[in-house]
């Protein structure tokens, strides 16, 4: 992977990150704000629940973020676009569609396969 290709992949990854922590911050500013206490059980029940739903959506962009930094670690040490498992390049297009691909679409898709053998 040439430089310009790298460096299109670390505008992504780093445009991705920086919406992600916008989302994280307007998260936590919203849990401070609406901190009302409902006298009614179904208001109360709805507000939790929808406090739950956030509160996973933001673990999911936290792990996100985790595999970025990773992504931008590889890129800078030269291993970005790399299979892990079998060392060969990943496709342009893969890296377009998840830029955080560690495995070629060969190794995902057998990983896949042997998870859903495994039944997890």
């Amino acid at each position: 992977m040439n430089a310009k290709q790298l460096a299109h992949f670390r505008d992504i990854l780093t445009a991705i990150k920086g919406e992600l922590h916008e989302d994280i911050e307007r998260t936590v500013h919203t849990l401070q704000d609406e901190a009302t206490v409902f006298a009614d059980p179904n208001d109360r029940a709805s507000q939790e629940s929808d406090i739950a739903l956030e509160l996973r959506n933001r673990d999911r962009e936290r792990k996100l973020i985790k595999k970025i930094d990773e992504s931008l670690t590889r890129i800078e040490n030269g291993e970005y676009g790399y299979c892990d498992s079998c060392g060969v390049e990943i496709g342009l297009k893969r890296l377009e569609a998840r830029p955080t691909a560690t495995l070629c679409i060969d190794c995902k898709t057998l990983e896949e396969h042997r998870e859903k053998q495994i039944g997890k």
